[in-house]
């Protein structure tokens, strides 16, 4: 599980840059800056939610669980639903695809939910601060 979800992170994390950079440079001049925010919006939530999958790969080298596994998965379709609706949203100028964007933010709170219920059922250590 911990080698999938490293993997899915760093492919989440160079396709954000990607983007980021796409946006920044390839599409400057032909967007509005409008359309560029809410690229702009879909790479930066693009890149919060590769490193929250980052985090769920760590902690389950450390504690593997459910709620992790559907953590991860959650982020991963947010990522897609979410971000990828915006990004098809600018590049079609077809405004529908906004209609499921907000369904891909349900997912990556599904997926904060989900790690706030693995940290609640992680052991307590003995060494550190509780």
């Amino acid at each position: 599980m911990v080698r999938k979800w490293l993997i899915i992170a760093a492919v989440n994390g160079f396709v954000s840059v990607a983007a980021g950079a796409f946006g920044a440079h390839g599409l400057k001049e032909t967007l509005s800056p409008q359309d560029m925010a809410i690229f702009e919006t879909g790479a930066r939530y693009q890149m919060y939610h590769a490193l929250a999958l980052l985090a769920v790969a760590c902690l389950a080298a450390r504690f593997p669980s459910p709620q992790l596994r559907w953590a991860g998965i959650s982020f991963l379709v947010g990522i897609v639903v979410f971000s990828g609706s915006l990004y098809i949203l600018v590049l079609s100028g077809n405004r529908s695809w906004g209609m499921i964007t907000p369904i891909g933010g349900l997912a990556l709170l599904a997926g904060w939910a989900c790690l706030i219920a693995a940290a609640i059922r992680m052991p307590a250590q003995s060494n550190s601060g509780q």
